[in-house]
């Protein structure tokens, strides 16, 4: 929302200067955004008039002018624009002036013609960026005024960031009521006269949709010259709030609902056909928009139609068909209410922004339809001419927004914002909003007016009550209550904790979106009933993820266009499925691996990550629990180098290499290895517990067995721990051996016995009698012999 301050202050009489402006507003939750000059500065510069402008002497180009300055003597100025003509007013920088940048103005000569000044275009005066010529000032711009004092150019012009809920504020009748509250003057408003009907000419409204347009008012002004020119005070309004001219009818519409916050739409009444409509639109139904944008209605939207098309989409934009043009002699003026959310998202669904749509989504006073149509009427009237017809109004009451009174306890008032006030305070404050009430002792029973959406709560007055008194009126206090560290369980590891061991083996920590593209689930999870977003914030992005597999290869991606050559990432995050309508949202964790397995340097391997080098890394941060890895199938991954990852008899997550055909899909060099986990799975340790630290020497042996060669080395070490005598500490693999010497299907397995005894030095009859136990287990139950 933008406004300029000359315009606020006809509306509120304040001493305030711009800074002291924008910070009330910006206290008051009024944020602004951005205060700018309507012009740089520059000084000396008048309004001109051409009185004889011929060719100059020595330059075809160029023309010597005699221009009248205000002064005695008509002053001689060389100029070069093309359209200096006898007549014109247009701006003069006098000698000694100063123009934007620097410039300073002196008598010069100009191809031996002495020049006493400049001629000015509005580039050059910094107003716009228009270069083609002088700018041309109206016919009754008195000669030898201060141009900056004409054209009101010592303005400022205010952008406010407003919140959705100040929809109020979407006009300078509702700033004012800000400002003027907020200073405590009384604002001025125009007087908004009734216009007299000098004509009979009316067209019939019929409400089909009274819940989606409760209110709609409309007139026919009859015999309006649409070429009248729009008076310079209302075009330099328009443009310091952001909007070019169009024309008088336009302009009219556009000025009202800046200035009172009233969306209004003019139609051609020429091309109505019939009485005006309001329905909601026929499934497929066509509208050309003004903006020349084809739209294909649906049955949820609502439009102004006459008896046989759609003219308007309601509260958005109106047709082309029924647009006014500069031919226009009769027109149709509509003001309305359309309930906010009937028009909500309906001018995004078609890929534009209306200001009218941006109001009514939030929220317009429907107690100021009549109104607005009145001022828009005598404007228009009085710029363009012609008769007014009867207003026509049709409106289903019982539909309006309901305001019911909202109590405010003196008592909650202190409590939640720290500090007492008086009942005389709050009466003071609650009557510079315009905000009508019954006190009872200490309650008041406040009613909403009908422009203030926003308030329909206590919690909403005591901020206004905040709002008014200041924020930064109200002392802050260093919190008293007792404040403990929360318990955490012993059996939980603490996030941070985890996050900090991916990061010490060389990860670096994502945050991603939880919005993904619907094809990443097909892809990786095999998913084809993803949880459907309502309303996406972004089309290519219309479903909740169910794994995070998709996010880290796009940060893979993104990493490797710019030619990072190791990538290693993790992604802590939740991830969201649903069974029989039933949602889940599970934490997970996961993690990608890509490129060297160590960072280079000369005395480390050079070789590519593998599934082994993330197993690792995985089994680390699990620790001390001990993860077993099957080797199973997952669509995301390598159908050959994938596990289900397992902590007894849970499956907690995934580990592989990704499937080439992703691999060539997504347009990776080459294939990533990545795991993903259960989160709560891998917090949960087990108890610590002591045991006692032996003070003798371990004592270890090496045994080689061969076995068949689809038997897993986890099956045999599972068994192993389970069956090993006590004196047995660890079991360790340190060789796997495939070729000569070794059976065809079979392979040989070299592990380690590590035996050792808090209480004695084992012997070796001790030592034997373990390796023998361990070996007859092993021909018993795995088929296992020693290797030769």
């Amino acid at each position: 929302m933008k406004f300029s301050d000359s315009w606020l202050r006809t509306l509120v009489d304040h001493t305030l200067s711009n800074e002291e402006v924008a910070r009330l507003l910006t206290m008051s939750g009024l944020e602004v955004e951005e205060t700018e000059p309507v012009a740089p500065p520059f000084s000396q510069v008048v309004v001109a008039k051409v009185v004889r402008a011929s060719r100059h002497p020595d330059a075809h180009r160029l023309h010597v002018c005699e221009v009248e300055t205000g002064e005695s003597i008509l002053r001689k100025i060389v100029c070069g624009a093309p359209n200096v003509a006898p007549g014109l007013k247009v701006p003069c920088a006098l000698p000694g002036a100063t123009l934007p940048g620097g410039a300073r103005i002196q008598k010069t000569k100009v191809r031996g013609v002495e020049s006493e000044g400049m001629l000015c275009s509005a580039k050059e005066l910094g107003i716009s960026e228009d270069a083609s010529g002088l700018m041309i000032l109206p016919e009754d711009a008195p000669t030898g005024a201060d141009i900056r004092a004409y054209l009101d150019l010592d303005d400022t012009v205010y952008t406010l960031k407003l919140t959705p809920n100040r929809a109020d504020c979407l006009s300078l009748f509702g700033v004012a009521r800000e400002v003027a509250a907020l200073t405590g003057i009384s604002a001025r408003f125009p007087d908004i006269p009734v216009v007299p009907t000098t004509c009979d000419m009316r067209q019939t409204v019929r409400l089909a949709a009274p819940a989606a347009c409760p209110r709609y008012c409309g007139r026919v002004l009859r015999g309006v010259n649409a070429r009248s020119a729009t008076p310079e005070w209302m075009r330099r309004r328009l443009e310091r709030c952001g909007l070019r001219s169009v024309s008088a009818l336009v302009d009219v519409t556009n000025y009202v609902m800046l200035e009172m916050g009233q969306p209004l739409h003019a139609f051609d009444h020429a091309r109505l056909s019939g009485g005006i409509e309001v329905r909601m639109a026929k499934e497929g139904e066509a509208l050309t928009l003004i903006n020349g944008q084809e739209a294909a209605l649906s049955s949820d939207v609502l439009v102004i139609a006459d008896e046989a098309r759609a003219l308007a989409m309601a509260g958005v934009m109106g047709g082309a068909e029924s647009a006014i043009t500069l031919e226009t002699r009769d027109v149709f003026l509509e003001s309305a209410f359309f309930a906010p959310e009937i028009i909500a998202g309906r001018a995004r669904r078609y890929n534009f922004a209306s200001d009218a749509s941006h109001r009514f989504e939030r929220g317009v006073d429907w107690n100021q339809c009549l109104s607005a149509l009145e001022r828009a009427s005598s404007l228009i009237l009085e710029i363009c001419g012609g008769v007014a017809g009867p207003v026509t109004t049709a409106e289903e009451t019982t539909a309006l927004p309901k305001r019911p009174p909202a109590r405010l306890r003196l008592s909650r008032l202190a409590q939640v914002l720290g500090i007492p006030f008086s009942r005389d305070v709050v009466a003071e404050y609650l009557s510079r909003l315009s905000l009508a009430f019954v006190c009872e002792g200490e309650e008041f029973m406040v009613t909403p007016p009908s422009y203030r959406f926003d308030l329909a709560l206590e919690v909403d007055l005591i901020e206004e009550v905040a709002r008014l008194h200041g924020y930064d009126r109200i002392p802050y206090a260093a919190p008293t209550a007792r404040l403990a560290m929360r318990e955490e369980a012993e059996t939980c590891l603490a996030l941070p904790f985890l996050r900090q061991r991916l990061v010490d083996r060389g990860f670096q920590e994502l945050i991603q979106y939880v919005f993904v593209p619907e094809e990443w689930e097909r892809d990786f999870a095999a998913n084809e009933r993803p949880v459907r977003l309502a309303n996406p914030i972004d089309s290519a992005r219309p479903v909740l993820r169910s794994t995070l597999f998709g996010s880290l290869i796009e940060a893979l991606a993104v990493n490797l266009r710019r030619k990072e050559a190791r990538v290693r990432v993790f992604e802590i995050g939740r991830c969201f499925s649903q069974t029989e309508g039933a949602y889940a949202q599970p934490w997970r964790l996961a993690a990608l691996a890509y490129g060297a397995a160590n960072p280079e340097g000369w005395g480390t391997e050079g070789r590519r990550a593998d599934f082994f080098d993330l197993k690792g890394d995985l089994a680390a941060m699990l620790l001390p629990k001990a993860a077993v890895f099957i080797a199973a199938p997952h669509p995301a991954l390598h159908p050959g180098r994938s596990a289900k990852v397992m902590l007894g008899e849970r499956e907690i997550g995934w580990l592989g290499e990704l499937h080439p055909q992703w691999v060539q899909r997504y347009e990776l060099p080459a294939a990533p290895v990545l795991f993903e986990i259960d989160l709560e799975a891998a917090r949960m340790t087990p108890t610590p517990r002591s045991g006692e630290i032996s003070r003798f020497q371990p004592v270890t042996r090496d045994l080689a067995i061969v076995v068949d060669q689809k038997l897993s080395w986890q099956t045999i070490l599972d068994g192993l721990e389970r069956q090993a005598p006590k004196e047995v500490t660890g079991i360790f693999l340190f060789d796997l051996y495939q070729g000569k010497g070794i059976p065809d299907g079979r392979k040989s397995l070299a592990f380690r016995i590590v035996m050792q005894d808090t209480q004695r030095t084992l012997s070796e009859t001790d030592i034997d009698g373990v390796v023998t136990k361990i070996m007859a287990w092993l021909e018993q139950n795995c088929g296992a012999r020693l290797r030769a």
